[in-house]
């Protein structure tokens, strides 16, 4: 084992005997996919403590582990996510930013990536998901995203947290296998796909998959770094060739 991934391994295994012991909730930082996935491998040991995964709204890809059980402490806690929304002081003078532009912004004021969940974008607005201990110190210092001069607001627990945009895609694939769909969806040849699960790129439900003919199942939600991510919502229908027509949502 990697001593990057023994390390969180224990410190998964404290928060989980902290949260246990102490009798209160217990956090990690945000954690990336593959950490998430060195997390879902030492899951069995840990829900003794009671375990909860959330990113600050559907579709994130960056989770905070939580340890603590409501029923059993007696109260609920909830996960110290923030989302902060970025917009242009002036609309018309901002730019088409991208993830790159934003998260480079918020890394060149110190932040330590862990701080910081997923960013999506809408139009000319990103909306950063990041830890409530790191919020004020954003609001206070992020005050241009490359050339564009941005104002900054927290979201109301009342509001709706902003949601990744889901676009429907039909593909026609000879089966179900993940390696097919995914290069259907990605515009690549079979063996390209391969490569991917080769070079441990594609998880599935923010676990690991290097098994290129795993059978996908409604509602799995596919990853790929690099590329971006799908949920798979199934078989639509058969071809007269026998092809099937499956259901995709891409994540924009």
């Amino acid at each position: 084992m990697e001593k990057e991934d023994l390390l969180l391994k224990k410190r998964l295994e404290e928060l989980a005997r902290r949260s246990y012991t102490q009798n209160m909730f217990t956090f990690t930082e945000f954690l990336s996919l593959p950490e998430l996935d060195l997390f879902y491998q030492n899951e069995p040991q840990l829900r003794f403590a009671g375990v909860t995964v959330f990113g600050g709204s559907e579709g994130c890809d960056r989770k905070v582990v939580r340890f603590g059980n409501s029923e059993e402490l007696g109260y609920e806690e909830p996960f110290p996510i923030v989302c902060i929304s970025i917009e242009p002081l002036i609309e018309k003078f901002g730019e088409n930013l991208n993830h790159r532009d934003y998260l480079g912004a918020l890394m060149n004021l110190g932040i330590e990536r862990e701080n910081l969940g997923d960013i999506f974008i809408k139009g000319k607005t990103g909306y950063v998901f990041c830890l409530e201990r790191i919020a004020e110190y954003i609001l206070e210092n992020l005050t241009q995203v490359r050339h564009t001069h941005v104002k900054l607001k927290v979201l109301e627990q009342e509001e709706e947290f902003v949601q990744k945009e889901i676009e429907e895609m039909v593909v026609l694939s000879a089966s179900e296998r993940i390696d097919g769909i995914l290069s259907k969806v990605y515009n690549m040849s079979r063996s390209q796909s391969i490569e991917h699960f080769r070079a441990k790129k594609v998880y599935v439900n923010s676990r690991l998959c290097e098994n290129n003919s795993y059978q996908l199942k409604a509602n799995d939600v596919v990853s790929v770094r690099g590329y971006g991510k799908f949920v798979y919502n199934g078989v639509g229908y058969q071809t007269k060739k026998g092809k099937l027509s499956v259901n995709v949502g891409i994540y924009k």
